[in-house]
């Protein structure tokens, strides 16, 4: 049996297996239930659904193409396309970033006043917090961005210094 033939006879059961298991999973999440077993297998089980959905395609094109002679094919792809367009223009203007990432990128520019604030400290106890790491404060409104690339430090080590006291990390009071 030449790879072809394997290819074409395992497509439609491939096809058919990872995509009840696409609809499982997918109809648990929509739910809310199990994320933790499903999102990930949800995930990358449905990528792998595009290979044999294509031999799939490719193995059954002449029967495929007769569809498209008919009303049905047309009028079920114009619903689809419409339904999708629908989803996806109203999620443009929601914001599905991962939260770490947004509290992050807000961090990484907040100025060494708005890290005061969030340490329940003065600007000059975190300007000290961050001389004791070797990095040199200029200004109250530096950002933890500008003080990262300035000074070579990572972002996350610069939070860390100046939004957690020393005597709670256990390095020396500057």
């Amino acid at each position: 049996m030449s790879i072809k033939d394997a290819l074409f006879r395992y497509a439609t059961p491939l096809t058919t297996w990872l995509f009840l298991i696409s609809l499982v999973s997918g109809v648990a999440l929509f739910f809310g239930l199990g994320a933790q077993y499903f999102r990930e297998m949800h995930e990358i089980l449905s990528m792998l659904l595009i290979v044999p959905f294509g031999l799939h395609v490719w193995r059954n094109w002449r029967t495929l193409a007769n569809y498209f002679r008919r009303s049905a094919m047309w009028i079920s792809t114009v619903v689809c396309l419409a339904a999708a367009g629908a989803f996806a223009y109203e999620g443009a203007g929601v914001s599905s970033a991962n939260p770490r990432a947004v509290v992050f990128g807000a961090l990484n520019n907040a100025s060494v006043t708005a890290l005061a604030a969030l340490a329940h400290a003065d600007e000059a106890t975190v300007t000290d917090r961050l001389k004791a790491i070797g990095v040199e404060v200029k200004s109250a409104e530096d950002t933890v961005a500008g003080l990262a690339e300035a000074s070579g430090h990572d972002s996350f080590e610069l939070l860390g210094a100046a939004l957690v006291a020393p005597a709670a990390t256990g390095q020396p009071t500057p």
